[in-house]
């Protein structure tokens, strides 16, 4: 195997970037992947980036600036962000946006009306334009290596590009079938795999090289260097040089038991993401004397546990259902604990909270209940089309007290809950949570109301009552060896590791415990994957 200048570890977003960047900078680069598929958890995700600033808001007429994106990321730290990290990002943001559309592609726009996820924060955007995404990309282009990218099990139609789903307020002109027919006869894809494809795309026309099944194992070493690594493949171990350095893009640890046991802060039985993040990097990272940060915080995702055979995981993420009116989440106790309409990643703290007279989580285990008319409207997850038959394998019951038996929750509880609730959903308040209140929850919900809070309260009034188990889920973890502004990891003095990169979910992640805005995840993981690709050739 011949040596290269920058040996990259993962093939998902982070990597992808770091390998073009660094290839454009006149390195000879390749990828390592350790699964037999390329493309990692941001090929399973929207693939949208939450990029402030951002070069293509001016199209749709938003304004931003650096100081506003940098007090509402601040407004969120809680003491915990390093502002250096975030002003990094900020700065980086912009200008790998522009490298992107130039040297692999990617025809990022801004999606417009797309709320911050504390949009009322100072320096928040209720109007939207901070998240960017691409349009749908042929993976024909790619020949043999199209069969190669792995497919999400959460989108079955991958045809579509986020901002062309029926999520959110904004009601997504429909796509006619002769186009989605058009567009699968071509293999066009959108979501995560329109991003990583067209970034594989930039990384072979700047003559990066990728492998797979090839499972990084160790860090070598020379000279305090880290100057290469050693793999394990199918045909046996084998170590490679990289003569500039290598880029951990590993993705996170959610499953690995021990690590997870080790280091979260709380429940994570239900990670959303593909089953190859066993943080192989943060192991690496370790051994070669790496500080950690940020490891007790996760991508946090509230999921739901499928039948067999729904979907390849069994599993569901919860994010629109539980926004939409004529639903609320309830716990043992049978009563309301938060907005059900918050963002993913801050409900997941709700997951955290513990009952200390039980000695137990006060949350956990809760349901999603809802009416027929929700079913009739929304439908329900899996994804299960609306209308009057629910899915094979979800009960109805004829009365909340019927319901309350079947779940094990005191019955009077559930059906006060339930009456509260109704009655100010007529109101279109929510005084005990505040749900509907900010522009994100307005934006959830349903699109024939356009961000009336009753896009996201509705009474639950119309028998049968349905209930989904809710469990504490994650796209990822977001915890692992400090970086500074270069990317460059960290030892336990503050020290960079020369040679030593880092990117994506592998990573201490800047923004500690927030999520900023839709594309929150991708949005670091690629610009400090820039950042990474950028030093590496400096």
């Amino acid at each position: 195997m011949p040596e290269f200048d920058v040996v990259v570890l993962g093939s998902g977003a982070a990597g992808l970037t770091a390998a073009v960047t660094a290839a454009a900078g006149g390195a000879s680069v390749a990828v390592f992947e350790k699964s037999h598929e390329l493309g990692g958890t941001s090929t399973w995700s929207g693939g949208q980036l939450w990029i402030p600033n951002n070069p293509h808001q001016a199209e749709i007429g938003v304004t931003d600036s650096r100081e506003e994106a940098l007090q509402y990321l601040m407004s969120l730290s809680r003491g915990v962000m390093d502002q250096r990290l975030v002003e990094a990002y900020l700065d980086a943001g912009p200008e790998m946006v522009s490298f992107l559309d130039a040297k692999a592609g990617t025809e990022f726009y801004a999606v417009p009306d797309f709320p911050d996820y504390h949009p009322e924060h100072p320096g928040g955007k209720p109007g939207g334009g901070r998240t960017i995404e691409c349009p749908i990309f042929a993976f024909e282009q790619l020949g043999e290596w199209a069969d190669k990218f792995t497919h999400t099990p959460y989108y079955p139609d991958e045809h579509l590009t986020m901002s062309e789903t029926s999520l959110g307020a904004v009601v997504p002109k429909p796509v006619p079938p002769e186009e989605r027919e058009r567009r699968a006869a071509h293999d066009e894809r959108g979501r995560g795999p329109a991003l990583t494809g067209r970034l594989f795309r930039g990384c072979r026309e700047a003559g990066v090289e990728f492998f797979v099944l090839h499972r990084a194992v160790e860090l070598l070493r020379t000279d305090g260097r880290i100057s290469g690594v050693r793999f394990e493949t199918p045909d046996g171990e084998i170590t490679l040089d990289a003569r500039r350095g290598v880029v951990l893009a590993t993705g996170g640890f959610e499953w690995n038991e021990r690590l997870v046991k080790a280091f979260l802060r709380g429940p994570l039985t239900h990670p959303v993401s593909p089953r190859t993040n066993t943080g192989d990097g943060l192991l690496m990272a370790m051994r070669a004397g790496a500080m950690l940060g940020n490891m007790a915080e996760a991508w946090w995702m509230p999921a739901a546990e499928l039948p067999d055979g729904v979907n390849a995981m069994n599993r569901a993420m919860i994010t629109a259902d539980r926004t939409r009116a004529r639903s609320i989440m309830v716990n043992r106790e049978g009563r309301r604990f938060a907005n059900e309409a918050a963002n993913y990643n801050a409900f997941g703290s709700a997951f955290r909270q513990e009952d200390i007279v039980r000695f137990d989580w006060a949350n956990l285990p809760c349901w999603l209940i809802f009416d027929h008319e929700y079913l009739r409207r929304y439908g329900t997850i899996g994804p299960w089309p609306p209308g009057d038959t629910p899915p094979p394998w979800l009960p109805g019951f004829p009365t909340l007290e019927a319901l309350a038996e079947h779940l094990g929750v005191p019955a009077a509880n559930l059906v006060g809950t339930v009456e509260r609730f109704n009655e100010n959903a007529e109101q279109g308040i929510d005084p005990d949570f505040h749900r509907g209140e900010s522009a994100h929850d307005r934006w959830w919900g349903d699109p024939a109301y356009k961000g009336d809070p009753r896009g996201t309260l509705g009474p639950l009034d119309t028998p049968p009552y349905y209930a989904i188990s809710v469990q504490s889920g994650a796209l990822g973890t977001k915890g692992g060896p400090q970086i500074d502004e270069h990317a460059r990891v960290l030892d336990l003095d503050g020290d960079p590791i020369p040679g030593l990169y880092a990117a994506g979910n592998v990573m201490a992640s800047p923004f500690a415990m927030t999520y900023g805005g839709a594309g929150g995840t991708l949005g670091p993981a690629t610009v400090f994957g820039y950042l990474a690709g950028r030093h590496v050739t400096s």
